[in-house]
Formats: structure tokens, C-alpha cells, sequence
């Protein structure tokens, strides 16, 4: 009888890594053209104006490796520090608008970091050593900061699939080092309510493989993580442009998952017990801007939500209303304190 049960264990192992292993072996990321019914409208971020943009100032994350951020200083002195994570496939530079207007205007000393995996000369683009390391960079990151400023109140901000890190770094084990969170059209799972098709044409997942290397992942097999999973489709006038070289189109499976809550999204975002923003424009390619707020108040109750008219997915980056709707609840949220 033992003997039965162990054959018939042995094959129902076999049976199920033999699954696995054909699911990501006869699948990978395709080819992706953007066009006009399909990606992301890139048009105002092609337009917008980078001059001035500030180098990237170097750290060290706890593995060794040197990662770089952009550090835009308010014109006034304040306490409010707000670090903002980019999109998939793009890096910092996507906020030099946003960033320098709260600057400029005195509201917030900003960060802009490069991800692990992104910028002009990351180490392995598109991939991470396991799938935690963004979370731990980004307290590393943190940090880094407090030393330069002990009494700042962080708010840590993210658009896209930044957004969607955002809500997965708030529901993990760091989250006590950010006093506020900026979703900027968010990211949340592949099939939440928020999400279209295939972000709107902009994703190209190999989902046969994604699902290989998920049953993999859930009994502890992690050897394969860095293969390719999903493709972007970056407009060819970025790519041909003088920062293409900087985008990132491809990520692996530990990257894809990092960089995205977890798979019980709702449980990330029920673990926000701090000032929420949430932005999106009326527009978005991506994401049904019109549902965000029933999602996600439906797990938590401290959001504000803001829906801009006649703005896309990229716009609620670079369009003055979403500036001035972050500024706004910056101001509100986290009001001066009193020098007395």
C-alpha cells in the first residue's frame, strides 16, 4: 500500500512539473508594435520639456549595488519629501515636470529614482535577483534620505505600474517608513476591475509561461525566474528618439512580479491606514480611470480621488491638473507645521 502511494505521488509530481515546465517552454513574450489602437499615447511626454534635468545622485542598496535617484530641492524649506516611481518600461526622467513644479513651487523636496533593472545602464535590464529586491532597494532608498533629512514625511508616489508597486510596498513589511501613498493611474492585477484588456494593448504577456512559473514559484521552484514574460509596446518614435536606448520593454518573471502587488491585491490595499491619493485621467488607454475609487475603497477608507477630463494615461504625469491635484492634497494632507 505505501509503495502504491508513493508511485502514484511520485507521478502526480512528475505529472505536474512536467505541466509546468511545457507551459514555459512553449511560450515567450512576442513581438509588440504600439499604433493607433494599440499602447500608450506618448505624445506629451515626446513634447515635454527635459531641460535642466537634474544627474542621477548615487546609492548603494544593501546587496552592494550602486542605484541612482533624481533629487529636484524645494525652493522653501520643508519637511515633505515625496519620491516618485516611474511606469513600466520608462525610468525617472518621466517626472521632470511634476517634479520640478513641486519643487519650484516650495511644496515638496521630490525624488525620482531609477528602478533596479531600469535607466540608461542598469546592470541586467529588465530583471531583479528576486522578486522582494524593489521593495528592499526602496527602503534602502528610504534610508538613505532620512539621513540627509531625519524629520521628512515621506510620501511615496508611483504611477502606473510605480502605482502598482506603491500598493505592494503598502502592504508590505517597509511599510511603516512612508507617512502617505500618491497612486497615479495604478496598476493593480492583470483581471481587476480597473485594468483593460492587456493594459490596452501596451502588455504582451506570455501567459502560458506566467503560468508555468507560477506553479513553480508555489512549491518553492524559483531557478527559472529570470526568463522573459512580457513585452511593452513602446511607440517607435521613443524608441527611435534620443531616449530610447533608456527604455526597458522586456521583464522577467521576478521583475513583472515585483514590480506589481500582490496577487491579493486587495489585501495590500486594505493594509493602507495613511493619507491616500488617488489620480486618474478620464482618458486612460490602460485603465477604466471611472472605477478606480469603488476598488479601492472598498478596502480602505482614507483615499481621495480624483478624476481629470480629457487626460491619458501618460497625461496624469504630465498635464499641470495632476500636478496641481498632487500639490493640492500635499498641502491639505500634510500641512506646514508650525514653527513656533
Amino acid at each position: 500500500m505505501v509503495r502504491i502511494i508513493l508511485i502514484s505521488t511520485a507521478i502526480a509530481v512528475a505529472v505536474y512539473f512536467g505541466i509546468a515546465l511545457v507551459l514555459i517552454f512553449t511560450d515567450a513574450p512576442g513581438g509588440v508594435e504600439a499604433g493607433p489602437d494599440r499602447g500608450l499615447d506618448f505624445d506629451s511626454s515626446i513634447r515635454a520639456d527635459y531641460s535642466g534635468l537634474p544627474n542621477l545622485t548615487p546609492y548603494t542598496a544593501r546587496d552592494g549595488t550602486e542605484l541612482g535617484y533624481r533629487f529636484y530641492a524645494s525652493a522653501t524649506p520643508t519637511d515633505r519629501l515625496v519620491i516618485l516611481v516611474h511606469g513600466s518600461a520608462w525610468h525617472g526622467m518621466q517626472f521632470h515636470g511634476m517634479a520640478r513644479a513641486l519643487a519650484e513651487t516650495g511644496i515638496a523636496d521630490v525624488v525620482a529614482p531609477d528602478m533596479r533593472g531600469h535607466g540608461a545602464s542598469p546592470a541586467r535590464r529588465g530583471d531583479i535577483d528576486h522578486i522582494g529586491q524593489l521593495e528592499e532597494d526602496m527602503a534602502d532608498l528610504i534610508d538613505h534620505l532620512k539621513k540627509r533629512k531625519p524629520d521628512a514625511r515621506i510620501v511615496l508616489g508611483g504611477h502606473s505600474s510605480g502605482g502598482g508597486f506603491v500598493v505592494r510596498f503598502a502592504g508590505g513589511e517597509y511599510r511603516d517608513k512612508v507617512d502617505g501613498f500618491a497612486l497615479l493611474a495604478p496598476f493593480l492585477k492583470y483581471n481587476a476591475p480597473t485594468t483593460r484588456a492587456n493594459s490596452g494593448g501596451w502588455a504582451n504577456p506570455a501567459v502560458r509561461r506566467i503560468i508555468g512559473l507560477s506553479m513553480l514559484n508555489s512549491v518553492g521552484v524559483t531557478a527559472l525566474n529570470h526568463l522573459p514574460v512580457i513585452r511593452f509596446a513602446m511607440p517607435k518614435a521613443v524608441l527611435d528618439g534620443p531616449y530610447g536606448k533608456t527604455a526597458t520593454t522586456i521583464y522577467s518573471y521576478r521583475m513583472n512580479a515585483g514590480f506589481a502587488p500582490r496577487s491579493d491585491y486587495e489585501a495590500d490595499l486594505a493594509r493602507i491606514d495613511r493619507p491616500l491619493l488617488v489620480i486618474a485621467g478620464a482618458e486612460d488607454e490602460a485603465f477604466f480611470a471611472d472605477r478606480y475609487e469603488a476598488v479601492i475603497s472598498a478596502e480602505t477608507k482614507t483615499g481621495t480621488y480624483k478624476v481629470l477630463p480629457g487626460v491619458n494615461h501618460m497625461g496624469v504625469v504630465t498635464e499641470k491638473a495632476a500636478w496641481d491635484t498632487l500639490a493640492g492634497w500635499l498641502e491639505k494632507s500634510f500641512p506646514a507645521k508650525s514653527r513656533e
